[in-house]
């Protein structure tokens, strides 16, 4: 078996993104063919044989540096090592060997025979890397070192799409000189006069999402804000820093020092090199103590990293696309379907528009007429030859309204989240991310063999690897059929989409289980259910697979698409053979026929209630989670919270505001609510998932707006009613029939106090019984008032530490890890919970009378199960791996049914 090292996190802005990107590929390789090795590169540059638990955790700083390395006064913030100063080897080895083993190039051939490469930006896709391991032997994927130092250099490439008569858009270079106080106006006048307006600015050496901005309008301090932000400084000024309260301020430095937000750190202080801050604490320190003086108006900060020239370029106003180039066994390119990207009002797909969800939407093929789909193919085809790329690349570009293809921006390294462009268009042609996977490695293994370096190691590992993949294609697998329902009609819809494709992609890459991906949609009386292929299931969102689906339904067929099938074959009968591209209905009747088990990965309604369960049981069709009975409590917040309250658990003090009541007189209502809670308090739906319109609410009025959408019997929340409750662009916001009203809990008069999230697993036992294994909880931080959806599901996007931080003294931390835990399955036995969950609570810790309250909020019967999920990285702790967690779950559901059937 191959042993595949992959690397990923980094060096650049793009760490986290990498990092995620690695699990993706970690996950997603076919046990059969590989051993997948976890290679961590710290934003130090150190490689690190990294300890498989901590792959699953949600961002680079969950576990590196690690808590025990983070002086006492810095604990409150989140950073990367690089804020902890210049370290010494031995103190860096230290460090590492809390979460791994810190290895040398030299060790790479004993830990693995290939490297798979999911590193971004500087570093990582510019060649180092690539030429690093051709110097030490190892086969790697992707393009080579000559194709990835022009794809990582945007002002080469634009020189070489000129030389070469490729049609991209004019820009200029300007250095950083160029930009003095002095000529700026100047050189802002000549960059008109050539490129007329609007401009974009561009870092010409970062990844392709960052230092990235346009300025629209014919404004000088708009041109200096942006170069400002290409070259990585920030300035504060001394008004903006004193306006802000001192929440917001540390939300600033937080923000800051994000590199996927701000500039990061290390920082030069206003262009003094021998003046730089480290650490979060210093900045705002030094923030502080600066404004304090006389007369100083700002400060400036730069990054250490920071670029000397600038990429100015013609701004291009048309559709926006992005076209995955692989190359097939003769290496030959192929373009895949082009996907149009369609942004929201950002005007740029910067950062957060490529990787946040619903900033922008991904639609496959682009819709154009066949020929200029089919000429944006061509030209990238023709591009990637010219370029010289290997394996695979992703070309952006443009189509304007006159039908001109722009191309622009090629990258010799795609984000691998698991509905990127990168998976999203293999898709198309039929491959699973597993597939997609060997596929990539198979090619990158025969391109280092026309390279001719170290092919007397490369050509025998390619040999076994076709061995191996023919092999495999002819084994008559006996697996377990699993279908996965993903996607309902609740507000929390697209993370279950998220969590349906993560277990997906679990079970696909094993070979106990065969997956199959259901689609659930319809209505409380009607559950519409669709076996999806692959294509339709990697779409950005429920609805866009509610859609695709109705599209196939009616016989819609894409010429692009059936071409591209058509064009791939070889690549799909050999490594996909018997894909299929339309969607089937189904029917609780048919899907018995269709699967031996389910797992359930919908939230809130249907799913969490009983609803789904209720079709199963009556089919016999063993599932995941908690029976129907079970369901219907915890679905509901105000029974569950009643019930728990009974058994002498603590729990918030709550009430319900009905509709009905409220319609009666709304003003007796709201009164009734003040006559028993002090602002702030927490509103929310009494019965629906565990994010969905969770609010703060801080006085009266947000009270009544509130009120005012959840009772709506309109649709959509009005417009009016959005901004007054400051709801998000795209942020869905339910009509219910009750609100549930708690008091915000807080520390009172306690040492110490947090909020945790803990899960557990259930284990049947051959007499009937249940007995329950109750994880390690994880610390959540919120950025803002209430842990957001993205916080809790999205890579990247919250910080949870697992364990959490109840002491720094050992003996205390086991004795309060005990209690909690202790009460957690408490709660889990009340509520007759099955499968697994997972239990949201705020911890009270009292050390001298060593006195502990666990107040619960809610229990979740279907927890999330997207990749950052923390249940994972509790689940870790105990050694289940991902796909060890869910076979539990899934065994536990197999054998409660046998059990039933067999009474």
């Amino acid at each position: 078996m191959m042993k595949v090292g992959i690397f990923f996190g980094g060096i650049s802005r793009e760490r986290e993104i990498s990092f995620a990107g690695g699990r993706t590929v970690y996950d997603n390789l076919d046990k059969h063919l590989f051993e997948p090795v976890p290679i961590f590169v710290d934003s130090l540059g150190n490689f690190i044989h990294l300890e498989w638990s901590y792959v699953y955790k949600g961002t680079v700083r969950d576990f590196y540096p690690p808590v025990q390395s983070i002086p006492e006064e810095l604990s409150g913030f989140q950073m990367y090592v690089e804020s902890l100063g210049k370290l010494t080897e031995s103190e860096a080895s230290e460090m590492a060997s809390k979460v791994g083993r810190k290895v040398n190039p030299s060790d790479f051939s004993d830990l693995f025979d290939f490297a798979f490469l999911a590193l971004h930006g500087p570093f990582g896709e510019d060649g180092n890397l690539q030429g690093l391991l051709e110097w030490y032997g190892i086969p790697y994927s992707g393009a080579g070192v000559l194709s990835s130092a022009i794809g990582i250099d945007k002002i080469t490439q634009k020189k070489l799409f000129k030389d070469l008569g490729l049609t991209t858009p004019d820009y200029e270079v300007i250095e950083t000189k160029d930009l003095e106080d002095d000529i700026i106006e100047t050189t802002y006048k000549n960059l008109k006069a050539s490129l007329g307006m609007p401009l974009v600015v561009k870092a010409p050496r970062q990844g392709s999402s960052l230092g990235v901005s346009i300025v629209k309008e014919d404004n000088l301090e708009a041109f200096k804000h942006a170069a400002k932000k290409s070259l990585f400084i920030e300035e504060v000024s001394q008004s903006d820093w004193v306006s802000l309260s001192d929440d917001d301020k540390i939300r600033f430095v937080h923000d800051f020092v994000d590199v996927r937000l701000g500039i990061g750190l290390p920082v030069y202080v206003n262009g003094q090199e021998d003046h730089i801050i480290y650490n979060p604490k210093e900045l705002y320190d030094h923030l502080s103590s600066s404004f304090d003086k006389e007369g100083l108006e700002s400060v400036s900060y730069q990054s250490l990293d920071a670029e000397e020239r600038l990429l100015i370029e013609q701004h291009v106003k048309g559709r926006e696309f992005s076209c995955i180039v692989v190359e097939d066994e003769d290496g030959t390119p192929l373009a895949l379907p082009p996907t149009e990207i369609v942004r929201g009002n950002e005007g740029v797909f910067d950062y957060r528009s490529k990787y946040l969800p619903g900033m922008s939407r991904k639609v496959t093929p682009i819709d154009l007429p066949l020929e200029k789909v089919r000429e944006i193919q061509s030209d990238c085809e023709d591009l990637y030859k010219k370029l010289q790329f290997d394996v695979y690349a992703r070309i952006d570009g443009f189509v304007t309204e006159d039908g001109t293809v722009y191309l622009n921006d090629p990258n010799t390294t795609s984000g691998m989240m698991p509905s990127s462009f990168f998976f999203h268009q293999a898709a198309e042609i039929g491959l699973n991310p597993s597939q997609f996977l060997t596929f990539i490695i198979r090619t990158s293994l025969a391109c280092r063999i026309r390279s001719g370096k170290n092919t007397v190691v490369t050509k025998p590992l390619l040999r076994t690897l076709d061995q191996q993949i023919s092999h495999s294609n002819s084994l008559q697998q006996e697996s377990l059929k699993v279908g996965v329902i993903m996607g309902g009609y609740s507000s929390e819809r697209h993370i279950s989409v998220e969590s349906g494709r993560n277990i997906y992609e679990k079970l696909a890459s094993s070979h106990k289980y065969e997956a199959i991906p259901i689609f659930l949609t319809g209505d409380h009386d009607n559950h519409e259910l669709y076996e999806l292929p692959v294509n339709i299931m990697l779409k950005d969102n429920a609805d866009d697979i509610k859609l695709k689906v109705n599209q196939a339904l009616a016989g819609e067929k894409n010429a692009i698409l059936t071409e591209a099938i058509e064009k791939a074959k070889p690549i799909t009968n050999k490594y996909a053979a018997g894909a299929c591209f339309d969607p089937k209905p189904l029917n609780y009747d048919t899907l018995k026929e269709r699967v031996d088990a389910v797992f359930i990965a919908l939230h809130g309604r249907p799913g969490e209630d009983g609803a789904v369960q209720k079709h199963l049981n009556e089919k016999h069709i063993p599932y995941n989670g908690s029976d129907v009975d079970s369901s219907e409590i915890t679905i509901d917040k105000y029974v569950t919270t009643e019930i728990l309250g009974k058994k002498d658990i603590f729990v918030a003090e709550h009430m319900l505001l009905e509709k009905s009541i409220w319609q009666e007189d709304a003003k007796a209502a709201i009164d009734q609510v003040e006559s028993r809670f002090k602002f702030p308090l927490i509103a929310k739906p009494a019965d629906d998932g565990c994010s969905s319109a969770v609010m703060m609410i801080k006085k009266r009025e947000q009270l009544e707006n509130f009120a005012l959408a959840m009772f709506r019997s309109e649709e959509e929340v009005s417009e009016e009613l959005r901004l007054k409750l400051d709801l998000d662009k795209n942020e869905e916001f339910p009509s219910k029939q009750r609100i549930l009203i708690e008091e915000l809990i807080s520390a009172k008069d306690a040492d110490h106090f947090l909020e945790i999230t803990g899960g557990m697993l259930t284990k049947w036992h051959e007499d009937g019984t249940r007995s329950y294994e109750v994880f390690e909880p994880s610390e959540a931080l919120a950025s803002g008032e209430i842990l957001s959806l993205e916080e809790k599901f999205l890579a990247g996007e919250g910080q949870n530490i697992t364990p959490p931080r109840f002491s720094t003294n050992p003996e205390e931390q086991k004795w309060v890890s005990d209690a909690v835990r202790k009460d957690l399955e408490k709660v889990a036995k009340t509520l007759n919970v099955q499968g697994y969950c997972r239990i949201d609570a705020f911890v009270r810790i009292w050390k001298e009378e060593k006195k502990v309250e666990t107040i619960v909020i809610e229990v979740n019967s279907l927890p999330g199960m997207t990749p950052a999920t923390c249940i994972f990285h509790q689940a870790a702790i105990n050694g289940y791996k991902p796909f060890d967690f869910i076979d539990s779950i899934l065994d536990y559901g197999i054998k409660r049914t046998e059990a039933n059937l067999s009474k």
